[in-house]
């Protein structure tokens, strides 16, 4: 990489391989959590997460660049952490409340990447797909704030 131009690519590949593998992971945690406003919460983000997929292949597309070719390896461990804690754990309500604290790790990854891949848009003037990630930034926050009261609600009493 030699400049923010090939930094932000670099960006756009990593989150568009974080995405696709949280395609894959999300359904797993559905079956998992036992809490029907939690199976909720991972199916709504699971259909959020298909459309901020699109949206990276779309912004790769208006900026010629191929989406694929690297593997994040930052989201490829976050999962696998989240898959050996549901080998691991066998009572329903702590079940819920760690894939809550698993899938937050996961979400804040994302805010960090969209935000940081927003601000290279902003910064190389690509205004328009600055607006786009700031917007799939906001639906990252959304679902952490999400899991934010489910836990805090309930979740976390009920594994106490």
């Amino acid at each position: 990489m030699k400049n923010l131009e090939d930094l932000f690519e670099h960006q756009l590949k990593d989150l568009y391989s974080a995405e696709s593998q949280l395609i894959e992971a999300l359904p797993k945690m559905v079956k998992k959590a036992t809490d029907t406003k939690l199976k909720d919460a991972f199916e709504s983000h699971l259909e959020e997460t298909k459309e901020h997929k699109e949206r990276l292949v779309n912004i790769c597309k208006t900026l010629d660049i191929k989406p694929g070719g690297e593997t994040c390896k930052a989201m490829e461990g976050l999962i696998k952490e989240a898959e050996s804690f549901m080998k691991e754990t066998t009572n329903h309500e702590v079940m819920d409340a760690g894939l809550i604290a698993e899938a937050q790790r996961v979400e804040h990854y994302e805010i960090s990447g969209y935000g940081t891949a927003a601000r290279y848009a902003k910064e190389l003037g690509h205004d328009d797909i600055a607006k786009i990630l700031k917007k799939t930034l906001d639906e990252e926050y959304s679902a952490d704030e999400t899991l934010d009261q489910l836990a805090e609600g309930r979740l976390n009493k009920k594994a106490i």
